[in-house]
């Protein structure tokens, strides 16, 4: 398991590091409010992406299950049918998406960009619509707990968008160029997944023929709770875009981007516990092992609020001055803002959407988790709305804080519920030594910015590699020290006895 996580996180880390090249990239080749328009373009896209209705999860689920009762044909069904229903929704996403066009025409879009903004808005809903077929391959190798195989292709598919994204534009700094390289790694996606799917799995078939109404009618009875929670996501994490774009002006959408994308790759990197401990409890919950479901939900809840401390911290305290020099110096004040704040929400958020939100979908209690997302969703856009105006970007990131904090709580108490852990039992277990464990690494990276009152990227790299170091120290040491599930100190004694024998 711990395998196939870790190269989720390598995935998350070179998407990272792609990032870090291209968000810059992109604003000096696009402009602040070429920028801010493609923001607003990938936002409104994003809903259209809705229209996939649950299914890539209900997919991974149902074929999981089959997969661990090794029943060929019933899996095959799955996959069939969800290629059906994916060539539907497909064709209804390409009519959605010219209706929303409407909406984004209606924004005040920078003067010369009117026609390319257009196009590329058109190529990114055919996008988003063929992804629908391309998300099939993906499910495959996922249910069949096949990460590595999976991830492999996806770091291909960063440095392929990557490489494309930084030659063509050069060559022709447009809108439409850059929604043409979305396309290209799409397809490539799509024929390298199916290639290895091909070669690791010759029983799978993705045929018509095997589309079946009861497996349809399963699928739609777990998949419209996961389009609920889709839908509270996108109102959670892509609507503050359009919020400001309407209420501040295009020009001011970067600034929030910019914090907000480093929110989102942090989150990435813990739902990549995520996109292995569902399929997991599905397993887990099919083979009633319940006493191992509850032991993966409290070691990774603790694991994934170790993270959050360690990522979390460091954007707070240093997360402004890494923007400035990552940016421009004057995006450190109000992207450095937004990133304190949605930072905060996120020490509690995380662990649960990491955690325990997924074993509650894995284990086919589905409807409390995702209508809470929805009413968190819907709440942060009206406070978003709300407190735009008077407070400016400050006042969309606590519409997006608050209720997630709310969210966090009432989801914990219900997946504390559903396992048979009291809330007490899992705060004893995973909190305390996680958070005093946090102190050395919080007062490290204070003395950084107040004594040594570190600015420039060298200081800031060595700050986050001292932080990283003193983390793993303090974890070993106390952190994960005798802990019943995960015991840092027995492990590494244990490789160096398997590499002395080696």
């Amino acid at each position: 398991m711990l395998r196939n996580i870790g190269s989720t996180w390598v995935v998350t880390l070179v998407t990272i590091a792609a990032t870090y090249v291209l968000t810059p990239f992109l604003i000096r080749s696009l402009g602040p409010e070429g920028y801010g328009t493609w923001t607003l373009i990938t936002a409104l896209t994003g809903y259209v992406s809705l229209m996939a209705l649950g299914v890539p999860m209900a997919c991974v689920r149902y074929l999981a299950g089959h997969v661990a009762e090794r029943d060929v044909r019933k899996a095959n069904q799955v996959i069939g049918s969800c290629a059906g229903l994916y060539l539907m929704v497909g064709a209804a996403a390409l009519v959605l998406g010219a209706g929303l066009a409407v909406l984004f025409h209606l924004y005040a879009l920078p003067a010369g960009l009117e026609a390319q903004a257009g196009l590329a808005y058109g190529l990114m809903v055919v996008y988003v619509s063929a992804g629908f077929i391309g998300l099939l391959p993906e499910g495959i190798l996922f249910a069949h707990l096949d990460f590595v195989g999976r991830n492999a292709v996806r770091i291909a598919g960063v440095v392929l968008r990557l490489i494309l994204t930084v030659g063509l534009l050069k060559l022709h700094p447009t809108l439409v160029v850059l929604a043409l390289v979305q396309l290209a790694c799409l397809t490539f996606d799509f024929a390298a997944s199916w290639l290895l799917i091909h070669r690791r799995y010759p029983d799978v078939r993705i045929r018509l023929a095997d589309f079946d109404r009861a497996t349809v009618r399963r699928i739609f009875s777990f998949s419209v709770y996961v389009l609920v929670l889709q839908a509270g996501v996108r109102l959670t994490w892509e609507t503050d875009a359009l919020v400001i774009g309407a209420r501040l002006g295009v020009g001011a959408v970067p600034y929030y981007a910019v914090a907000n994308s480093l929110i989102v790759y942090l989150m990435e990197f813990i739902i990549a516990i995520a996109a292995v401990v569902s399929p997991m409890a599905t397993r887990l919950h099919t083979e009633q092992k319940h006493e191992e479901l509850r032991a993966i939900f409290l070691k990774w809840s603790k694991v994934a609020l170790s993270l959050s401390l360690l990522a979390g911290l460091f954007l707070i305290v240093l997360g402004p001055a890494f923007i400035a020099q990552w940016i421009d110096p004057a995006f450190e004040l109000p992207a450095g803002q937004v990133l304190q704040i949605l930072m905060v929400s996120c020490l509690l958020f995380l662990p649960v959407r990491g955690v325990a939100q997924p074993i509650l979908m894995g284990i086919g209690k589905p409807r409390n988790p995702t209508v809470m997302f929805l009413v968190a969703g819907v709440l942060n856009v009206g406070l978003s709305v709300a407190l735009a105006r008077p407070l400016g970007l400050a006042g969309v990131a606590l519409g997006t804080a608050i209720p997630n904090v709310l969210f966090a709580g009432a989801v914990l108490v219900m997946a504390c519920r559903e396992l048979g852990v009291t809330p007490l039992a899992y705060a004893r277990y995973v909190v305390p030594r996680a958070t005093i464990g946090a102190l050395p690494v919080l007062a490290l990276l204070l003395w950084f910015r107040l004594g040594l009152q570190v600015r420039d990227l060298t200081g800031l790299v060595a700050a986050g590699l001292a932080t990283v170091v003193l983390f793993a120290f303090v974890s070993v040491l106390y952190v994960y020290r005798d802990d019943p599930f995960v015991d840092l100190r027995t492990q590494l004694v244990r490789l160096a006895a398997w590499r002395s024998r080696a």
